[in-house]
């Protein structure tokens, strides 16, 4: 066979074959140009002045863009290959060597393959200067002029994906030249023997589904939840995918078996046909449901930590400056001499003091050992699994702080905790406590949810029940022991990059003054801290949303492809039931609610994985100080109901081609 015949043939089976070739290449170009930009951006000089953290998310984004690459163009070219055996059987029926056949897939592969990686770079180069544009509107800098090209971005797609569709064509050749004439020729009918009931398989699966789903509803500290968090999400996936294989062959059976649901027309055909197809649809079908739990996990935490942002600020950085101070055991700070300090600096600079307020307060952390036991210990205190911190003040502090009065005995304590209870009897160290108060919110002190453990807030008595404290941590740690601290809140008149100098120049000058030998800790500026969160945060909104948008494209496709094969599947069984006596319209009912069961079932069951995995992810956004669990609730909502819309949508674009083949 010449070569130039062989061109031809190529060119004519992607011209005939343009249904199923079409949406592959579509999908290979928009992975390949989505693949450029987030390797763009992770190179890019401009991001990384805008925020060092984005650059950093960026490159995360590569890898997860790369690893994501090779499984969807390996599973998409499953289908492909799956759906052109028969076509391809014939061709070797009919007198055509497998060389041959092997050079015509080769000039198929090898013209998709080029045309996608020409396209998808052309758009990821121009589409990366819309993506940059806005980055810098999040980030309220000034947009970039012209169209910036990374050719180390482009080199390294350029080497992936041209990897990655030589190994594709490699794996199509063998599984050509391996599998005999007819095995070829009854490729479109694999998986038509009943699938047995593979019970051990099933209970396997709901024991993987169950001990994730125990991990993420059991989960209490944020650093448990990320080293526990993969784990639970690997144990999820294989339960997904062993439920979808043997799980759901197990209930049709059964449902096969009750006689008053399978004796009718439209569950007869639609129950028989999902237990005979389902080991080829199961996989399909977990894929969809996996890939939607991703989505709606990432943009969920994503917006969420966007919208929540200024409540995160407001915790970790209460002032435009904050001063941190450790106090002497034996002299009280002379604060009247440092709010002086800090008005003078502020008139110094033209700035106004607006407000200004301070605390003394004692912090350490604590281990908690039972329930009402939290134990000082210096090995306990390496444990930051079981960690708890205690933020204690007392209650003539808190009444200057907030107004309200707090009458305490020596044993008794107010409490305001974010995570893990108090219980309303319990002992710390040493000494035992009862909770005579529960308060609704503690504003007072703040930067304790930056250690990612359970915090209590606690109002003690008075200076003698703060000082007995502060000696038992201090003997159970020695040097790692926590001092009484002064903390002083200051707001100017100005929020912008002045507030920023300001705080710069009052730490310059409490340093250099005389405050009788205390230690200054640190000034924090809420500007400094406010950039690096929107860099932070910023940058997690915008890959949520990006492999949330590949990841639902990716969905779509796969849905698509499900759709044309079960179409081809069903058809000529459609039309033998309605040569046995079923009317149209019967048939119509029968496909739609065959469509209906399948193609929902990995929405409803994303939505469960959820729901599930609800409370470990709020333990994880604590990681960004993040506690807003209503915001996220909300957030997770309104998530799940536009991407509902979004699929709806998806299965009604792709059933009209299921009803068009099935006829």
């Amino acid at each position: 066979m010449g070569r130039g015949f062989s061109a031809k043939l190529a060119v004519s089976n992607i011209k005939n074959n343009r249904k199923f070739y079409l949406p592959y290449f579509l999908a290979s170009a928009g992975i390949i140009a989505m693949f450029y930009i987030i390797s763009f951006l992770s190179v890019s000089e401009d991001i990384r002045r805008l925020s060092d953290s984005l650059s950093v998310i960026m490159s995360v984004g590569v890898i997860v863009m790369g690893i994501f690459a090779v499984i969807f163009l390996f599973y998409i070219n499953s289908f492909l290959m799956k759906r052109r055996k028969k076509e391809i059987g014939l061709y070797n029926i009919l007198g055509m060597e497998k060389r041959h056949i092997g050079r015509i897939l080769m000039i198929e592969n090898l013209a998709v393959s080029a045309a996608s990686i020409a396209c998808g770079l052309a758009s990821g180069i121009l589409f990366s200067k819309l993506i940059h544009l806005v980055l810098t509107w999040i980030f309220g800098a000034e947009p970039p002029f012209g169209i910036s090209f990374s050719g180390r971005a482009a080199l390294t797609t350029l080497i992936l994906f041209g990897v990655l569709f030589f190994l594709t064509m490699v794996v199509s050749q063998m599984s050509i030249h391996l599998a005999k004439p007819i095995e070829l020729l009854r490729g479109g009918e694999v998986g038509e023997k009943e699938p047995k009931t593979k019970w051990i398989l099933a209970l396997a699966g709901a024991g993987c589904l169950g001990a994730g789903y125990y991990i993420a509803i059991t989960t209490e500290s944020p650093l448990s939840a990320i080293m526990l968090f993969f784990v639970a999400v690997v144990l999820v996936i294989i339960g997904t995918y062993c439920l979808f294989t043997a799980g759901s062959i197990a209930l049709l059976k059964a449902l096969k078996k009750n006689r008053k649901i399978y004796y009718r027309p439209a569950n007869f055909t639609a129950i028989s046909g999902l237990i005979y197809r389902m080991k080829q649809n199961a996989v399909g079908l977990a894929s969809i449901c996996i890939l939607s739990t991703m989505v709606l996990v990432m943009v969920s935490g994503t917006v969420s930590l966007f919208a929540g942002m200024n409540d995160v600020i407001s915790k970790v950085a209460p002032g435009d400056a904050v001063i941190s101070i450790d106090a002497s055991d034996e002299e009280p700070l002379d604060r009247q001499a440092v709010r002086k300090l800090a008005v003078t600096t502020a008139e110094d600079m033209g700035l106004e003091v607006e407000s200004m307020r301070d605390y003394q307060y004692l912090f350490f952390v604590a281990s908690r050992e039972d329930d009402d036991l939290f134990t000082l210990t210096t090995g306990n205190y390496a444990n930051m699994d079981q960690g708890n911190i205690f933020s204690i003040m007392t209650a003539e502090e808190y009444e200057k702080q907030t107004g309200k009065r707090l009458q305490l005995a020596k044993d008794q304590i107010a409490a305001y905790t974010r995570g893990a209870d108090l219980p309303d009897r319990f002992t710390l160290g040493k000494t035992q406590f009862s909770v005579k108060e529960r308060l609704a919110d503690f504003d007072v002190v703040s930067g304790a949810e930056a250690y990612m453990m359970d915090i209590h807030y606690i109002v003690v008595a008075d200076d003698v029940v703060l000082h007995q404290l502060y000696q038992q941590q201090l003997q159970a740690y020695e040097d790692n022991a926590s001092s009484v601290q002064y903390q002083f809140v200051i707001d100017v008149n100005d929020k912008g990059e002045k507030s920023r100098d300001y705080a710069l120049t009052l730490q310059d000058n409490v340093h250099n003054a005389d405050l009788g030998g205390y230690e200054i800790l640190m000034v924090q500026s809420r500007y400094e801290i406010s950039e690096l969160y929107h860099g932070l945060v910023g940058g997690f909104l915008f890959l949520g949303i990006f492999l949330g948008i590949v990841f639902t494209f990716a969905a779509a496709l796969i849905i698509y492809y499900k759709q044309i094969s079960e179409g081809y599947y069903d058809k000529d069984k459609f039309e033998i039931m309605q040569k046995v006596g079923m009317s149209k319209a019967e048939v119509k009912r029968t496909i739609r609610r065959q469509v209906l069961m399948v193609f929902f079932l990995p929405l409803i069951m994303a939505g469960i994985h959820i729901l599930a995995a609800f409370k470990m992810i709020t333990r994880l956004l604590m990681i960004f100080n993040m506690y807003n669990v209503p915001l996220f609730a909300l957030c997770t909502a309104g998530t799940f109901l536009a991407f509902a819309v979004i699929y709806a949508l998806v299965y009604a674009v792709t059933a009209r081609e299921y009803y068009k083949i099935v006829g």
